[in-house]
C-alpha cells in the first residue's frame, strides 16, 4: 500500500504516505464548494505533473553532469464542466541561467514531456510546456 486517506469532513481529506509518514491535507476548491485552504485533489494532480518532470529532469541532468538545481515550475490547471474535469494543465519552467547546450535543452525538455505521470493523464488533458532557459 502507498498511501491511506481519511475524510475529515467538511471536504477536507488528509493524506498519509505510509513510507515517510508524510501528511498532505486537500480543500475543495472555492469554486466546488470548498473553502480552498489547501491543494484540492486536482490542484495534486496538476502540481504532480510539474514536480514528475522536475524530478525525472534531475535524474537525467545528474546522469549528464548537468546542474539544473533551482529550476522552478509555474502551473496553472483549467478545469471544464459537463463533466467536472481537467481540461488543461499548463507549465513553465524556468531553468536558472547556465550554458545549456542546445543538446542538452533538447534531452532534458524530452524527458520532461516523456516523465510518468504526462504519459498518465488522459490524452484528453491538454498539456502545454513552456521552457525558459
Amino acid at each position: 500500500m502507498t498511501a491511506k486517506v481519511i475524510y475529515e469532513g467538511q471536504l477536507r481529506t488528509r493524506m498519509t504516505h505510509l513510507y515517510s509518514g508524510t501528511e498532505v491535507i486537500t480543500d475543495a476548491p472555492l469554486d466546488n464548494h470548498g473553502l480552498a485552504q489547501a491543494f484540492s485533489p486536482t490542484d495534486i494532480v496538476a502540481t504532480g505533473l510539474a514536480s514528475c518532470m522536475l524530478t525525472v529532469m534531475g535524474i537525467k541532468a545528474r546522469d549528464m553532469s548537468v546542474d539544473i538545481t533551482g529550476t522552478t515550475a509555474e502551473v496553472t490547471k483549467v478545469m471544464a464542466v459537463e463533466p467536472r474535469r481537467i481540461s488543461e494543465v499548463h507549465v513553465t519552467l524556468t531553468f536558472p541561467k547556465n550554458n545549456y547546450t542546445d543538446k542538452e535543452k533538447t534531452i532534458l525538455e524530452n524527458t520532461a514531456k516523456t516523465c510518468p505521470v504526462a504519459h498518465s493523464l488522459h490524452p484528453d488533458i491538454k498539456q502545454v510546456l513552456q521552457f525558459v532557459w
